[in-house]
C-alpha cells in the first residue's frame, strides 16, 4: 500500500526541551538511525533524545571516515565497509526487531545492512534516502553532470575525499543550525561513491519499507530514487514539509512519523 502523508516541520528546531518520557508513545522499539554523507551519528542527537525521553532504544553509529572516526579515512573505505560499519553495530549489540531508519547516503547502508541480516530488521525507513540496485554506484546512479562535477571535486582535494558542500545543499542557509553544521562536517570518503553495493536479494530483502520523502527545495540527484520508491509494490510513500537534514529542522515531526511507522 502506498501513502503520502504530510506534516508541517519547522524550518530551524531547537535542540531543546525534548518530549517529555511520560507521553505515551506505545511499545518500547530500537531504532538504528544512520546519517548521511559528510554528517555523523552526531546529527541525530535532536531525534535520538526525544525517542529516549519516550523509553526507546536508540543507536546512532558513525561510518568510518567520518565524524568522530574522520582519522580512518582511506582510499579503502567503500560502501562495503558503510554497510559493514552497521551491520557490525545490531550484530554487537544483539538488536533485533531494528527500525532501521537510512538519511541520504546512509540509504545506501541500511539497503546492504537489510540484505546481509534480514531476520534482525523489522522495519526500513529511507529518509529522503539514496538507493541503489545492485551493482550500481552512488556515481553511477546520479545524472552524469551530477558524478562529473563530484568526480572533479574530489580531484581537485587529493583524491582521498570530497569536501562537505555549503550548508545550504542541506537546506540550512544561515542561522544557529548552518554555524553547527559548519564546525561538524567533515569530508566524505571517496571510494565509498565508485564503489559498487553488492546485494543477494532485491532492494528491502522482501522487509517492509517506507520512504520519506523531503518536500522543500528537495534535492534534484535523488529525484529518479524518490519515484522509483513511489512506485514499488508494498512500499509505503510518505512526505514531509521539510528541507533535507530533516533530523536538524523538524525533529518533533520526524520522530512522531518514525514512530507511527514503527507501530504500524
Amino acid at each position: 500500500m502506498k501513502r503520502r502523508h504530510l506534516i508541517a516541520g519547522a524550518l530551524a528546531a531547537p535542540a531543546l526541551p525534548v518530549l517529555a518520557a511520560s507521553e505515551p508513545a506505545g511499545p518500547s522499539r530500537t531504532f538504528v538511525l544512520q546519517h548521511g554523507a559528510w554528517h555523523g551519528g552526531w546529527c541525530w542527537v535532536r531525534v535520538a533524545d526525544r525517542l529516549r525521553a519516550m523509553g526507546h532504544r536508540v543507536f546512532t553509529p558513525t561510518s568510518t571516515g567520518l565524524g568522530e572516526r574522520k582519522h580512518l579515512v582511506s582510499k579503502e573505505t567503500t560502501v562495503h565497509v558503510f554497510v559493514t560499519d552497521l551491520v557490525n553495530v545490531i550484530e554487537a549489540e544483539e538488536l533485533k526487531d531494528v527500525v532501521l531508519v537510512g538519511h541520504s547516503f546512509g540509504g545506501i547502508a541500511i539497503t546492504g545492512a537489510a540484505d546481509r541480516v534480514p531476520e534482525r530488521i523489522a522495519k526500513l525507513v529511507y529518509l529522503d534516502a539514496v538507493i541503489l540496485q545492485p551493482g550500481e554506484s552512488a556515481l553511477s546512479a546520479v545524472p552524469p553532470d551530477v558524478a562529473a562535477q563530484r568526480r572533479e571535486t574530489i580531484r581537485a582535494a587529493g583524491g582521498i575525499s570530497m569536501p562537505a558542500p555549503p550548508t545550504s545543499f542541506f537546506g540550512i542557509a544561515d542561522g544557529p543550525d548552518a554555524e553547527w553544521l559548519r564546525r561538524r562536517l567533515t569530508p566524505h570518503p571517496s571510494a565509498t561513491y565508485d564503489s559498487p553495493l553488492i546485494l543477494g536479494k532485491p532492494v528491502g530483502a522482501g522487509l517492509p519499507v517506507t520512504y520519506i520523502g523531503c518536500t522543500v527545495t528537495p534535492l534534484a540527484s535523488i529525484e529518479s530514487m524518490r519515484q522509483w520508491a513511489r512506485r514499488q509494490p508494498g512500499w509505503k510513500y510518505e512526505e514531509l514539509h521539510t528541507v533535507h537534514d530533516a533530523m536538524m529542522t523538524a525533529p518533533d515531526a520526524l520522530t512522531q512519523m518514525l514512530l507511527r511507522i514503527a507501530n504500524t
